[in-house]
């Protein structure tokens, strides 16, 4: 399995690592994987979160698996795997970009504002009301991971600032290698996707029917064999 291409994840806001659990498990068992927490998220909880600090990150993550990887990012973790494959093209051998397909402007994120303005006037910064919503709409062994590894809703604000700040569509039209746009049928970040597929130079789009924002955390099976197929693509494009 060694000299298979390796897979680094990347979480969406407020989480860490853990929330790919079921996911990583899976493709785990075929490949080489690791997972990040970026800044202010996780083990990462205190730091500032920057766009271009996440992109450090999951480059460092990628050199710890052999210096060349698939990139898989959900929600946040998808803009992010833009920023890193515009960053360092010649270490992500490949994106799949889920729940991610539509400009982050502060306008689009203002729900997210909202949250945390009402969840960290909370004493415990709304860990329990979050947990509360997570154990409703994820699979327990995902809920009960993604609680233990703490829920950031404190790095919200820094998220906002960076991401609004962030051209996805220049970074996302200047890697030349093939990206995979991953969404659920009823996920509200798929505004976008066609104009995010027309700025891919070898891009390809996955809707998968009856799944929502939470596409890879709810549905592991369904997603894993997206995943492991933009794996064997960009592996064989590596070796042309």
């Amino acid at each position: 399995m060694s000299d298979r291409l390796p897979v680094v994840f990347v979480h969406g806001i407020r989480m860490s690592g853990a929330a790919w659990t079921l996911v990583a498990d899976r493709v785990g068992r075929v490949r080489p994987v690791t997972t990040v927490d970026l800044p202010g998220h996780g083990r990462r909880r205190g730091e500032r979160f920057t766009v271009a600090g996440s992109a450090e990150t999951v480059c460092e993550a990628i050199d710890s698996v052999g210096g060349r990887a698939l990139v898989v990012g959900h929600s946040l973790g998808g803009y992010v795997g833009i920023a890193t494959a515009d960053m360092a093209p010649a270490k992500v051998a490949g994106l799949v970009v889920a729940g991610s397909t539509c400009v982050p402007t502060r306008t689009l994120m203002t729900p997210f504002t909202v949250m945390h303005r009402v969840l960290s006037r909370q004493p415990d910064g709304g860990h329990r009301a979050s947990s509360r919503v997570f154990d409703r709409v994820l699979p327990p062994t995902v809920a009960r991971a993604v609680e233990a590894a703490g829920i950031a809703t404190e790095a919200i604000p820094d998220v906002v600032d960076e991401l609004s700040e962030f051209d996805v569509l220049a970074a996302l039209g200047s890697y030349t290698g093939p990206i995979s746009l991953v969404n659920g049928r009823h996920d509200h970040f798929r505004v976008q996707e066609r104009r995010f597929l027309r700025q891919c130079r070898d891009g390809r789009l996955i809707v998968v029917a009856g799944a929502g924002h939470y596409l890879p955390l709810i549905h592991p099976e369904r997603f894993t064999e997206p995943v492991l197929e933009a794996a064997t693509a960009a592996e064989a494009t590596s070796n042309r």
